[in-house]
């Protein structure tokens, strides 16, 4: 977390969809460190929940808003220094149930909040996911992999939405010379997750948590690498104090296979769930693991939470959650 003597001049930030899952541990962390911090969020896919605790710090300010709207970026007052643009539906029950508005805000809010970026000479970030290597065919995935991408799929409305996003992104830094940068998120849990937005972790937690049976798609094969939250709000707050343009990949180095985490949330939780088997959604990818070599050298970054330690301090979470 930028701090210390090194700290970034910061004294605004603006986080575009802070009460979403990963956007509430950045105002936190944002917060803790000093920063005043205003979160844009319609609430579409957040939870006034996330930023309960966040609303009582004096330095904190939620403005329910679209971030696709241009008379909300016109009302927001004064100026900012840093924009953290991560307004979008991203977990495929959302963004399959809102298509539109996923294709929309990644166009039309990210053009918005870059030039809202451009107008307060700030540095922005936008959230970008590995969805846009699509179900890879190399792997691990570089920066400079350009993707495997069923542009008209289901998954589509996300994925394009992010590489549109991208596009934009580095559009603006040419035309204009915005200090603006990406980082490619893979696959972040941990608390606060939604337990019915349809990622692995808070599914298989749910179900085992319920005596439910926990619905492993395929035959479980597919692989993603999981990166513990904290450790991903490490590696984007790196990215937005270098001043870097990216793309860089943020995400967990030990890949698993589904059913091997299910198999582990199921010991976890002592729960009797069985496994049953799914059929795969169209277009999920076979395997996803990112090369992460970029982020250790031009930032220094690395995750330090074990899987099998960030799965049990998400299972704590949630059982909590479930007993209040």
């Amino acid at each position: 977390m930028p701090g210390g003597p090194g700290r970034p001049a910061w004294q605004r930030v603006l986080v575009t969809g802070g009460a979403g899952f990963l956007g509430s541990h950045l105002c936190g962390r944002l917060l803790d460190a000093g920063y005043e911090v205003v979160c844009l969020d319609n609430l579409s896919t957040g939870s006034p929940a996330n930023t309960m605790e966040l609303e009582r710090e004096s330095g904190f300010r939620f403005v329910s808003a679209d971030a696709t709207d241009p008379a909300a970026w016109r009302a927001l007052p004064g100026r900012f220094d840093l924009i953290l643009h991560f307004a979008c539906p991203a977990s495929p029950v959302d963004y399959l149930r809102l298509p539109l508005e996923t294709l929309d805000v990644g166009s039309n809010g990210t053009r918005l909040a870059l030039e809202r970026a451009r107008r307060d000479d700030a540095r922005f970030l936008l959230a970008s996911t590995s969805e846009v290597y699509g179900d890879p065919l190399e792997h691990p995935q570089r920066e400079g992999y350009w993707g495997n991408v069923n542009p008209i799929g289901p998954r589509s409305v996300y994925d394009e939405s992010k590489r549109f996003g991208e596009a934009l992104v580095a559009a603006h830094r040419r035309v204009h010379a915005t200090d603006a940068a990406i980082v490619r998120i893979f696959n972040t849990y941990g608390p606060r997750m939604r337990t019915g937005d349809g990622r692995a972790v808070p599914t298989f937690v749910a179900q085992a948590l319920d005596g439910a049976p926990l619905t492993v798609a395929g035959d479980g094969s597919q692989t993603r690498s999981l990166c513990y939250v904290d450790d991903t709000v490490d590696g984007i707050l790196a990215l937005a104090a270098s001043g870097a343009p990216g793309p860089v990949n943020i995400g967990g180095d030990d890949e698993i296979t589904m059913l091997e985490l299910a198999r582990h949330i199921v010991d976890l939780t002592g729960s009797r769930s069985p496994i049953r088997f799914v059929d795969r959604p169209v277009d999920d990818p076979g395997r996803r693991r990112p090369d992460t070599r970029l982020a250790r050298e031009l930032l220094g970054w690395r995750p330090r939470v074990d899987w099998r330690d960030g799965l049990e301090r998400t299972v704590g979470w949630f059982t909590e959650s479930v007993a209040a």
